[in-house]
């Protein structure tokens, strides 16, 4: 394949993705024609996004301009080592999770499925296109698209109240955040008007006008990364969607925020400050704790879920925060590797949380339940779905030697380095985030142990889930995928850091590459065998090892002299599923501990009642301090507006001549 035309294959596909969309509407109602050829088809694409996203990266920057839009502005695409990794994560969440929707749409489910398949599919052109921009009308245009695709796919069972609030709210922040970015741009093209990234790439902003530049970017991309506070669209949004839908958002369009700002803060400004990666790291650090604590609590499995990925989410700002502090101080072999830390969190985090999200659309679909306190004992009839899901919650929960741990143990090794800043203020306070990071990933283990204990393991909690049946064969495929590449990523980190190499030099000028080349394909040592190493290939051997030792002592040579007996319940031998610990009382001592950050209800039972009940719910206070104080704030202004509509022509005249007036005034000084 010639490297000059990758970025034309690129576009075939996302070409293919837009005709299979139309095919959809063309088939409006087929559902086995939409799930069974055409979901197929667009995994199809997503896999040969994959081949050619990894190609882009060891490639050159390739550039096209496609003839659409406005007369005068045509598209400007670029595909570099930055976007090609995208590319290439985009084409694995994709492949899985097509896969998996062939055999998970069915009738009577809200929105069409032809439907449904166009809105998917121009998700995945958008979201294509947005990493290919090379100007900000293309940029602008890709990323509004993505927001109203994904606003429809939230919004698929739309007859639910509930639901439509949900799709509301995902679509007024993103566009609160796009205004954002419109005033970014503005400001990048430093009133040159020309709009292009190569335009914006010449410019070099003050330190003023460039730090509000960031600020900006910040805003505008954090809000659809769902950075706190502007998250609140995220738990709502992924209840509410499709399970695939929820894979989609999860595991790449928080993603696009991301990309956004690497592109933002490495590329299109040429300047760095050392508080602009402090305050992300303050940010980011807070966004961990506060979605690692609201997970703990949760009780509905893709709220769940969906606040885990806001602790995901504020760990890779960590990384981009320290890549920008190790920038700013000129430390550029220790930005590659904050940033190596970060991009492989972000192609671990989008293989499995798009899996675990899979996971849940497969218990759903299964038992209908989406209530942690109404499932339990689904390993016995769900074991498919049980198997992949736990490879998942390894992974998230930083175990080695899955893809998680290595996207960690990286980033604790960036703090390592830290001490090495010079600035006092710094070395005493950065050490304090690592020992919080530790804390985050110590809680998400909590987490997901919560998870996959209250689902997977013990006895059903409701008779109907002993008919529950396991994924179908699309459904195994899309896992398999994901389960797979959460095993390669985490079992040849050295292979993928080669890869991530490509990148780091492009963004900062150096990488980690050859250090860990120097050492083979067995051992990852970011700086030094002496400093840190990891084996994650004889760490895998060693548990397999322990394994077939202790069935060999047990089965082998203490066979027939064990005697079977029920365990002892305490003097009650009538256990049931009642007894077992419930998702209320998993969270209990973390809701206890972090008592401030919750809003909480209770419910408590009188000593009268027949039928006593008691019941927690804890909701978000960034509502109440923050949103609820604006909504206010916002109809004040908005009644003040309305005062100038008062109907008369006179008053609109008034208004326009004080108006001029001023505007006279103001161009004469």
């Amino acid at each position: 394949m010639e490297h000059l035309l990758i970025i034309h294959y690129v576009l075939l596909v996302v070409a293919g993705w837009l005709v299979v969309g139309v095919l959809g509407l063309a088939n409006l109602r087929r559902t086995r024609v939409v799930a069974h050829g055409l979901f197929p088809v667009g995994a199809v694409f997503g896999l040969l996004l994959c081949v050619l996203g990894v190609a882009g990266v060891f490639a050159g920057p390739q550039e096209a301009i496609l003839p659409l839009g406005l007369p005068n502005l045509p598209f400007h695409l670029r595909l570099d080592g930055l976007s090609s990794y995208f590319v290439a994560v985009l084409g694995v969440v994709s492949t899985g999770v097509s896969a998996f929707s062939a055999g998970y749409f069915r009738k009577g489910e809200g929105t069409p499925p032809g439907l449904l398949c166009f809105e998917y599919h121009v998700c995945l052109a958008s979201l294509a296109v947005v990493l290919l921009a090379d100007d900000a009308y293309c940029f602008m245009v890709a990323w509004e698209t993505l927001t109203l695709s994904a606003t429809f796919l939230v919004m698929t069972n739309h007859r639910i109240a509930e639901i439509r609030r949900a799709a509301y709210l995902y679509f007024l922040i993103s566009h609160v955040g796009a205004l954002a970015l419109l005033l970014c741009f503005g400001l990048l093209q430093a009133n040159t008007g020309d709009y292009t990234f190569a335009n914006m790439r010449l410019q070099h902003l003050d330190v003023f006008w460039a730090s509000v530049a960031f600020l900006l970017a910040l805003f505008g991309f954090g809000a659809k990364a769902g950075i706190f506070p502007l998250h609140v669209w995220l738990p709502e949004a992924h209840p509410a969607a499709p399970s695939p839908v929820s894979a989609l958002m999860s595991g790449f369009v928080l993603k696009a925020g991301l990309y956004g700002l690497l592109r933002t803060v490495f590329d299109l400004l040429h300047v760095q400050l050392w508080w602009w990666g402090a305050f992300m790291l303050a940010l980011g650090l807070f966004t961990a704790l506060f979605g690692v604590v609201f997970s703990t609590v949760q009780t509905d499995m893709k709220r769940l879920l969906a606040y885990s990925s806001i602790d995901n989410i504020g760990l890779m700002f960590v990384s981009m925060g320290l890549a920008i502090l190790f920038r700013a101080y000129g430390m550029n072999a220790l930005a590659a590797l904050s940033l190596t830390a970060l991009l492989y969190q972000i192609a671990s985090h989008a293989t499995f949380k798009s899996l675990l999200f899979l996971g849940t659309g497969s218990v759903l679909h299964a038992t209908g339940e989406r209530n942690l306190g109404h499932l339990g004992g689904l390993i016995r009839f769900m074991p498919w779905t049980a198997w992949v899901v736990l490879v998942g919650v390894f992974a998230s929960a930083g175990l080695p030697p899955l893809s998680g741990f290595v996207s960690e143990w990286l980033l604790l090794q960036s703090f390592l380095f830290t001490p090495g800043l010079p600035n006092s203020f710094l070395n005493m306070v950065v050490p304090l985030v690592a020992a919080l990071i530790a804390l985050v990933a110590a809680l998400a283990g909590y987490t997901m142990v919560k998870f996959f204990g209250i689902i997977f393991l013990g006895q059903p909690r409701e008779a109907k889930l002993s008919d529950a049946r396991d994924a179908s064969p699309w459904e195994r495929v899309g896992f398999v995928w994901l389960a797979a590449i959460c095993m390669l990523l985490g079992l040849l980190p050295v292979q993928f850091v080669i890869v991530l190499d490509r990148v780091t030099q492009m963004l900062v000028g150096a990488g980690i590459g050859q250090t860990v080349a120097k050492n083979g394909w067995l051992l990852l040592a970011p700086t030094s065998v002496d400093r840190a190493s990891y084996m994650p290939v004889v760490f895998l051997l060693f548990f397999f090892a322990c394994c077939g030792l202790a069935w060999l002592l047990v089965r082998r040579l203490y066979h027939g002299r064990l005697r079977r007996a029920i365990p002892w319940a305490c003097g009650y031998p009538f256990v049931n599923a009642r007894m077992q610990d419930t998702a209320e009382g998993f969270g209990q001592p973390i809701r206890e501990i972090f008592t401030p950050l919750f809003k909480i209800e209770r419910q408590l039972p009188s000593p009268f009642d027949t039928h006593p009940v008691y019941s927690v719910t804890v909701t978000d206070r960034t509502w109440t301090l923050i949103y609820e104080p604006v909504a206010r704030l916002v109809k004040r202004v908005a009644a003040l507006a309305g005062l100038l509509q008062a109907g008369r022509i006179a008053v609109y005249l008034m208004h326009s001549f004080l108006v001029l007036i001023v505007l006279l005034i103001l161009v004469r000084r």
